[in-house]
């Protein structure tokens, strides 16, 4: 029997229990049905089988709380409401309905699951949290289950239940803070919320943190939607993510890589008969898309991201997501994700204060809030948050077959002073300023994605010289390196640019600037990036940032391009920089395809195509990347000429030599020490006419036994004007 204080309470939306009073109960041998039905005017109990009518529910003091004792039954069965609604010109639901009661249906979350995600080992919690398309007892519907272990109440609302809190509150299940329910009928494509009565009593409507579908902005509600199945990992995908194999990375936006009809984004499937054989043809091995998750505002380009498990709607359904990925799969290109487990936005219906407190990020904003970007930081400290993010990054990897992650922002994880002055952050337990338990979670991350998902690899953007971010922790995680497959290499792009952009003539006072990254190139497993970073904000694009007239800006770049392609690393170039795009890119827009019809452009875009080309033609570029081995200095200190040559070798001793000549000044019978004596290739020319350039060229060159560079054969070429020149050795 329901009493006054379960009435004001379910009316109010109050009541911490719902299901000990809602549903089917029994008292002193009589059946009893409650129910909380807003707008109803009167409601039956159908035999569910028979559909003979059991009993009628009459209100109760005036409320829209319904009871009724069923006549003659004895023992609990299963049963529906048939429902009149009044007349309302805000419902959508017809005036008469017959409705299975969530309130008869038995627990949504198994005891192994509960035992998991209390304890906050669960490495799949996105299995069984947010909502699923289930059966239950024979009727099909929609689990839902959300973490607030501090929240008052949590109810289900969506159009089907226009949105009232008091027709569906969620079950708490105490032993791992997790509110659930099973709400019958409901479909793929229904929209959705928690509202959630908070600790101090304030109702917020919150976004499913697992939501698998999202509304696009300006709309924030969930949308059911199905779990992709888990897709094994192509063993061809598996072997070309190896270190030994080349890795050239085109870095995309795909909502300004190209524009259709001039202004409407393309659709994921749009962009796999487009973006893919496009990549494909200037032979690039990966694509790495900016953040696809869910995110608020457009102009965050996806680093402020909300719906962690939504692919954006933007460009369409996760099933055309996946089917995106299979399609560069098909063209032999992997799938790299950029992914943002560093900060998130405190928009109203994320994750913000999610159950009153502060569930997922820091409260003390000395560790909680990003001063530079005006948004909060994940609790690295909480298992459950742990296992939230990890979660995820099994998620992207394991149902949409992606190939890697590149984690954005790693070092504002790793320390808590970052960007803060002295006292706005709180030292760690023993008085430092590592985040210790970030970096605890980079490493439980990295070992997890590397032991289920063999193949896949995670890259770190990681500006500092924090130690060990591409070795193996120890097997407790409590020591070692971080765990990642590769880190951007920062430094070297930071003095590359900064040479590039130089003035020649004063290049031979800072030869230091292109000789220095040899000295830790091999510390890490490194990324050479000219990311989107590098051509917004006021950076200027490529082209822009080089010296001197029309003509040597595009040999500058063209050489600059070369020297990157031979230099040791994996390579990564943002969409654009192939086009020698004269202004920064503009996320609002499209890339200025035009500029494919103009010769110099055209001559850049088609030297990357063979750059990459010839990188993943000879072993000797690429095999080594990682490895001190691949990599020998020929002449590192002609700064008068502004020179420099090395070797980079394969592991089966096959050599490739590169020639960098950063003036405008052609040098005419250079002598270059070869490391092995024979015919030599010229395989690259950034000067040669069909690129842009003078057209310098040296084509097939015969050593002699003449000693230059201290090695014992050397050839005598011409090297071009602000260009690079790759020779490769013909067989013998």
């Amino acid at each position: 029997m329901l009493t006054a204080n379960d009435i004001s309470a379910l009316m109010r939306a109050d009541h911490g229990d719902a299901f000990s009073v809602l549903g089917m109960h029994e008292n002193a041998g009589a059946i009893w049905v409650n129910a909380v039905l807003p707008g109803a005017s009167s409601v039956t109990v159908l035999d569910r089988h028979t559909g003979i009518a059991r009993g009628t529910l009459l209100p109760l003091d005036d409320s829209a709380v319904f009871s009724g004792k069923l006549p003659g039954a004895t023992e609990r069965f299963e049963y529906q409401l048939q429902i009149e609604w009044a007349p309302a010109p805000e419902r959508t639901t017809p005036h008469s309905q017959v409705l299975e009661d969530a309130y008869r249906f038995p627990f949504v979350l198994q005891e192994m699951d509960v035992w998991l995600l209390g304890e906050g080992s669960h490495q799949r919690p996105f299995e069984c949290l947010g909502a699923h398309l289930t059966t239950l007892l024979g009727v099909e519907g929609v689990s839902f289950a959300v973490w607030a272990p501090n929240a008052r109440r949590v109810s289900v609302v969506g159009s089907f239940n226009q949105w009232d809190g008091r027709r569906h509150p969620m079950r708490l299940r105490r032993e791992c803070g997790v509110w659930e329910i099973f709400i019958p009928g409901l479909a793929q494509g229904d929209i959705y919320k928690f509202e959630i009565l908070g600790a101090k009593g304030t109702i917020a409507l919150k976004a499913d943190p697992y939501a698998f579908q999202s509304q696009m902005r300006p709309d924030t509600a969930s949308v059911v939607y199905p779990l992709m199945p888990r897709r094994p990992m192509r063993p061809e995908r598996l072997a070309a993510n190896a270190f030994e194999q080349p890795m050239s990375i085109y870095e995309v936006h795909l909502g300004s890589w190209r524009k259709a009809d001039g202004w409407r984004w393309l659709n994921y499937r749009e962009l796999a008969q487009s973006l893919v054989p496009y990549a494909k043809e200037m032979g690039f091995t990966h694509l790495e898309l900016l953040p696809i998750s869910e995110h608020p505002f457009d102009g965050s380009w996806g680093y402020q991201p909300l719906g962690l498990f939504s692919p954006t709607a933007r460009f369409g359904t996760p099933e055309e997501f996946r089917d995106f990925v299979d399609a560069a799969h098909d063209a032999g290109l992997g799938v790299i994700l950029d992914w943002v487990p560093a900060h998130f936005p405190s928009d109203a219906h994320g994750l913000a204060e999610f159950d009153g407190t502060h569930l997922y990020e820091y409260a003390d904003p000395k560790e909680g809030f990003h001063q530079d970007w005006n948004t909060l930081i994940y609790n690295f400290g909480r298992t459950e948050v742990r296992n939230f993010l990890v979660g995820n990054a099994l998620y992207w990897l394991e149902r949409f077959g992606i190939d890697g992650l590149r984690v954005d922002a790693v070092a504002s994880m790793l320390y808590r002073d970052y960007s803060r002055q002295e006292g706005q952050w709180i030292p760690n337990r023993y008085g430092g300023r590592e985040n210790l338990e970030a970096i605890e979670f980079l490493r439980r991350m990295n070992f997890i994605v590397g032991t289920e998902r063999p193949g896949a690899i995670t890259l770190a953007e990681e500006s500092t010289s924090f130690p060990g971010v591409s070795r193996p922790p120890s097997a407790d995680l409590q020591s070692g390196g971080l765990g990642f497959h590769y880190k951007w290499n920062m430094g070297w792009m930071h003095d590359t640019l900064q040479y590039a952009a130089m003035d020649p003539v004063y290049r031979k006072h800072h030869q230091n600037q292109l000789t220095f990254g040899l000295m830790y190139a091999f510390s890490e497993n490194f990324v050479l990036p000219l990311s989107h970073d590098e051509v917004v904000h006021g950076k200027k694009s490529m082209l822009d940032k080089m010296p001197g007239d029309p003509w040597q800006r595009f040999a500058n770049l063209r050489a600059l391009y070369g020297y990157m392609w031979g230099y040791p690393g994996k390579k990564l170039l943002f969409m654009g920089c192939e086009l020698a795009q004269p202004t920064e890119w503009a996320d609002a827009g499209s890339l200025p395809w035009h500029l494919e019809g103009q010769s110099a452009h055209q001559g850049v875009q088609r030297l990357v195509r063979d750059l990459n080309r010839v990188y993943q033609a000879y072993p000797a570029l690429h095999q080594q990347d990682v490895k001190p081995g691949g990599f020998e200095w020929i002449s590192h200190s002609d700064a008068a000429q502004s020179i420099v040559a090395f070797t980079r070798w394969g592991e089966d001793g096959s050599c490739a030599v590169v020639v960098c000549n950063f003036t405008p000044v052609p040098r005419h019978g250079f002598r270059l020490g070869l490391p092995q004596a024979g015919q030599w290739a010229e395989v690259i020319n950034s000067d040669l006419g069909i690129y842009g350039g003078s057209g310098l060229a040296n084509g097939t060159l015969t050593s002699e036994a003449v000693t230059a560079h201290h090695k014992p054969n050397s050839v005598v070429l011409t090297l071009p004007p602000l260009a690079t020149v790759i020779l490769v050795k013909l067989s013998d």
